[in-house]
């Protein structure tokens, strides 16, 4: 019985102690965001790599994207007899939901595996030791300009997406199923609200940021050497997919408490 009560606490115990670790490096990442010498030439660098990774492949899934959601909705819609309605349930659909939950998937799988990567690369090669020998801060010089460019990325390709999506989704609305126009121009106007833009920005930050910090942790601590640094590769995809779920729920139902429905 001990044995088995301590095969099933060990790895409860192991998750809790890496959510605690993982909530001090985003505290440290924090506190050294604000502290001076800022590493901007990092900072740009790892931003301009991270949008050269995701902006291609981004662009791409926003495409089919717009186009499976307003062909879905334009569907139920017109088995219910609110056609003219297709507009705003497509349009707030994907600015809403799909245009942060696209973004944060593409950032945290192509740009966060590649931040574990390098990370975990410098780790087994004992740069972060000796960083830390000659006194400079990892974190500082390191995590803070990789963590901040995933922000910074994650909410310009979130503005992307919805543009693409939104015109990808009128293209197949209008052409391929008939749709009026005015009527899906109208019915984005009545309903939509600026609110709307600003939570799918503030999802897109938020969810760069977890992904950035996850991969940071990955790879400042993987186990095993090189083939440890594949396993955090993965480790940190999983991890981020599953916490931008959870952040994408709580965010959505904070912003519905908060923010009104236009003409409620």
């Amino acid at each position: 019985m001990a044995v088995s009560r301590n095969s099933v606490l060990r790895p409860v115990e192991g998750a809790l102690t890496q959510a605690g670790n993982i909530v001090e490096l985003f505290v440290e990442v924090v506190r050294n965001t604000f502290r001076r010498p800022f590493q901007f030439r990092e900072f740009i660098e790892q931003a301009w790599f991270i949008a050269s990774v995701t902006i291609l492949p981004t662009a791409l899934v926003a495409v089919p994207f717009g186009a499976v959601v307003s062909l879905q909705t334009g569907s139920l819609i017109k088995q219910l007899g609110a056609e003219s309605f297709t507009g705003a349930a497509s349009v707030l659909a994907v600015i809403q939901q799909g245009a942060p939950m696209v973004t944060a998937l593409l950032v945290a799988g192509a740009a966060g595996s590649a931040v574990t990567a390098d990370l975990g690369a410098r780790t087994i090669r004992e740069e972060i030791d000796a960083m830390e020998v000659l006194g400079i801060n990892p974190v500082q010089r390191l995590v803070v300009p990789r963590v901040l460019a995933m922000v910074l990325v994650a909410v310009l390709l979130n503005g992307l997406v919805s543009v693409v999506g939104i015109a990808g989704g009128y293209f197949f609305n209008v052409v391929l199923q008939g749709g009026n126009p005015g009527a899906y121009l109208a019915s984005f106007s009545a309903f939509a609200q600026l609110p709307d833009l600003w939570v799918g920005e503030v999802k897109a930050a938020v969810f760069g940021l977890i992904a950035g910090v996850i991969a940071a942790y990955k790879g400042l601590h993987p186990k095993g050497g090189p083939k440890g640094v594949g396993e955090a590769v993965n480790q940190s995809v999983v991890i981020t997919f599953l916490l931008l779920f959870f952040a994408n729920l709580i965010l959505t139902m904070v912003y519905l408490q908060i923010v009104p429905a236009k003409g409620s």
